[in-house]
């Protein structure tokens, strides 16, 4: 398999080209930064989110993630206010984005087209999308959708959206950080994968849920974007 096979680059944005740990930590450190340390915080946010994510998958992201700072201060003993649910909701276009991530983007640009399959609304990702500086080709949200991922769906609904723009399944490579919203369910419905190492030398698996490699089929292996690009230069010369 050829980095110069591929016609598009389907990416998660949140945790591959937003700092979505580094944002989510400095948005509730404020809240529970007195009980718990960072991987603490992060590994309840994984726990909450997912179980939001599967209670009300219509839910829009910004106001899911109001119920997932209630369910925190439930696990950390902290008072559940509601300005501060909505504030955290809310929080979401304040995510920094990775150092590498505008320059990279600008790079891949030019061979390929570049879409988003994210969990976030579509007001959410306009703001994130001011900080990474580039046009998307499509934007695929779980708004749109009406399901968040790692539900097949929106994976499907892309595969759809993509082949109706001529771009065939096998000309797609999704290219992600998260295992567990992802690469796997990348895998089970047939795309390749590059996996955006970002938490590489970390241990546990920070802001999303737990999953296994083993059995995981991941085609391209980088820490940063930055470096999925230098091997997609390397692709085209």
């Amino acid at each position: 398999m050829q980095l110069n096979s591929f016609k598009a680059l389907s990416f998660d944005c949140y945790g591959t080209l937003i700092d979505w740990e580094g944002g989510i930590y400095e948005q509730l450190t404020p809240h529970f930064g007195a009980v718990a340390n960072r991987e603490q915080i992060l590994e309840s946010f994984a726990k909450w989110e997912s179980s939001e994510q599967k209670k009300n998958p219509d839910l829009r992201y910004d106001h899911l993630l109001a119920g997932v700072y209630k369910g925190m201060c439930s696990t950390f003993g902290v008072e559940s206010r509601e300005e501060d649910a909505l504030k955290f909701g809310e929080s979401v276009g304040e995510w920094p984005a990775f150092p590498d991530s505008a320059a990279a983007l600008q790079r891949l640009k030019k061979h390929y087209k570049l879409y988003i399959l994210s969990n976030v609304d579509r007001h959410s990702f306009s703001k994130s999308n001011n900080r990474l500086g580039i046009t998307f080709d499509g934007i695929f949200t779980a708004e749109d959708i009406g399901s968040y991922k790692p539900d097949l769906r929106n994976f499907q609904y892309m595969k759809a959206a993509l082949e109706e723009q001529g771009i065939a399944a096998h000309e797609i490579l999704h290219t992600a950080q998260s295992l567990f919203h992802d690469v796997q369910p990348a895998n089970k419905v047939g795309l390749a994968t590059a996996w955006i190492d970002r938490r590489y030398g970390k241990e546990g698996s920070g802001a999303t849920s737990f999953v296994d490699r083993t059995g995981l089929r991941i085609d391209f292996h980088v820490k940063t974007l930055a470096e999925f690009a230098d091997l997609v230069e390397g692709a085209f010369v």
